[in-house]
């Protein structure tokens, strides 16, 4: 039977003999899939920094574009998902998007082994991809339902957090997975990937303001390769000449089952980079070992297709739907209504729900692309996959671990002292130094204060799933619907938080626009939060499960009342 006929979990009875088990299993298999929702949502994220590495023509502004796309798709379909569950119900709508997650993952997987794939058609696959962030406003309202008010924290804690860190799961396993090949040769070849690195004492570089005037070459072996053109006293150019002695540094030979040599590839050359001016005047010159060796990109999206089978399977054999009292799609709008002045709160909730959520997808898409830009031009710069992983991880495990502590104490109180963090983490980047740093000695400060940063995203979007249902406590359709609205709007995040990050460094040199802009609005998201839900008097106080909310206070009459208002009754 897909569909419930009864479904009272705020009955003590009732949870206690039907409603607990079929709530934390339905918890268990959605959050399994919401894992792979978010791995499909992200991998665009870390698929982009490996491009041009292996062939990919693309300027620093359309890699960080199609790091952006899937957070519009996402944001997108989640105003169309907040509608699904009231009127559909859980089973069909969470399996059935489980399942068409596989079209961009399978696209993608080939689309990165031919280098002749346009920008415009991974900017569809980047958008398809966004169906993993678009769901989510499914899959939340699913949970808000199935729960009692008292663990709604709790449930939904565990539902976001494990399922973000599908986030960092595919900013993980990408770089590792990619390495082999995992499926043989049934997905495809291998590309060839080629990385850089400067050689520490191949030459001495001496400079008069910025303008290179001698290069000095101190290994011998590279005295015959590298010739420096002056005219005079001024160095006009430094020129490499391959040798049989460079060239064959290093090969990566192959033979067959025989021990027959079929194949030698040079992996390892030399390379002379030279920037200059605009007027043709060097400012600087690198040698640099040319690395090239196997990579199959295309894994980073083959991997999760039995995982998403998987999931599929689960939810369309073990879910079940609760019927909810819902007018179809047009009485879906009704949190946009004045009644009960639920369009104050809704776009209250939809503000602070940017500000923790927004923050959390936007960094966690921008975070790889902001290593590579700002950090990436330095001499032994850091892998952006290395890191980037640790932030979700971190985002997603302290929404686990916060959920229970916000039904206890709060939603607004979680809400109010991570936001004032996250400006702090603001203000610390900006004037810091960590956005226009001058070598790599800032690169361990600006990934702390990133973590730092995804630390209080997660803290504060944890308090969001206590507090919206109890803002809107005289409705449960309209608390579940409201966790859909919001997410939708923050799922803009990745697009948004990603693609003015970008144009900040493209047009500026530095993210630092982009970080003062951010701090303004966590400061007005966080006065909303205090003024409405946190101060004393506030319209819809929370100060949780021991302190009371303002439901709690209301006596059995008003709280008729207001059901009765917001029914049409």
């Amino acid at each position: 039977m897909a569909r419930l006929p009864r479904w009272e979990p705020e009955d003590p009875k009732f949870w206690k003999e039907t409603g607990s088990a079929i709530a934390w299993r339905t918890c268990g298999i959605t959050t399994f899939s919401l894992i792979f929702s978010f791995a499909t949502w992200f991998v665009m994220s870390a698929v982009v920094v490996r491009l041009p590495a292996i062939g990919f023509k693309f300027t620093t502004m359309e890699l960080f574009w199609l790091a952006a796309i899937p957070g519009f798709a996402s944001g997108t379909l989640r105003l169309i998902h907040s509608y699904f569950i009231p009127v559909l119900g859980t089973r069909p709508v969470i399996s059935i998007a489980t399942i068409i997650k596989l079209i961009p993952m399978v696209w993608l997987g080939y689309a990165v082994q031919d280098l002749n794939t346009g920008f415009w058609t991974f900017m569809v696959i980047g958008f398809l991809s966004g169906m993993g962030g678009g769901d989510f406003s499914s899959y939340m309202p699913s949970t808000s339902i199935f729960f009692p008010k008292r663990l709604q924290g709790l449930s939904m804690g565990i539902q976001a957090g494990f399922g973000n860190f599908g986030v960092s799961v595919v900013q993980f396993v990408t770089p590792w997975i990619i390495g082999f090949a995992v499926f043989g040769a049934a997905v495809g070849g291998p590309q060839i990937f080629t990385k850089a690195d400067a050689i520490k004492g191949a030459i001495t570089v001496t400079k008069d303001n910025g303008v290179v005037k001698d290069v000095v070459i101190n290994k011998p072996e590279l005295a015959s390769a590298i010739t420096v053109v002056k005219d005079g006293n001024v160095v006009k150019d430094v020129v490499f000449q391959e040798t049989d002695t460079i060239k064959g540094i290093k090969v990566d030979v192959k033979k067959d089952a025989a021990g027959k040599i079929v194949e030698v590839v040079p992996t390892k050359g030399i390379k002379v980079d030279v920037t200059r001016k605009p007027t043709g005047e060097i400012t600087d010159v690198t040698v640099k070992n040319v690395i090239k060796k196997p990579m199959w990109v295309q894994n980073a999206a083959f991997w999760y297709v039995p995982f998403l089978i998987l999931a599929f399977i689960l939810c369309a054999v073990f879910l079940r739907s609760v019927t909810v009292k819902a007018r179809g799609f047009k009485g879906q709008f009704e949190i946009l209504s004045t009644r009960n002045r639920a369009l104050t709160h809704s776009w209250n909730c939809t503000i602070t729900y940017i500000t923790t959520f927004g923050s959390f997808s936007g960094y966690a898409a921008a975070f790889p692309m902001m290593i590579k830009t700002i950090y990436g031009g330095f001499d032994g710069a850091p892998d952006p996959l290395a890191y980037a992983y640790l932030g979700p991880l971190i985002g997603g495990l302290i929404r686990v671990i916060t959920g229970p502590l916000w039904d206890k104490w709060g939603g607004s109180v979680g809400m109010l002292y991570p936001i004032l963090g996250m400006i702090g983490a603001c203000l610390a980047l900006i004037f810091g130094g960590y956005l226009t740093p001058t070598g790599l000695e800032k690169f361990p400060g600006f990934v702390y204060i990133m973590l730092f940063m995804f630390l209080m995203t997660g803290t504060a979007n944890a308090a969001t799933f206590r507090q919206y249902p109890i803002v809107f406590a005289y409705s449960p359709a309209k608390g579940a619907q409201m966790l859909g609205w919001t997410g939708a709007w923050a799922a803009y995040g990745p697009f948004i938080f990603t693609s003015l990050i970008g144009m900040a460094i493209t047009k500026t040199g530095s993210a630092i626009p982009f970080f003062a802009g951010a701090a303004i609005f966590y400061a007005y998201a966080n006065f909303l939060n205090w003024w409405y839900y946190t101060r004393k008097g506030s319209e819809r106080f929370d100060f949780g499960n021991s302190g009371g909310t303002w439901w709690d206070k209301l006596s059995d009459k008003e709280k008729e009342h207001m059901k009765h208002i917001d029914l049409h009754q």
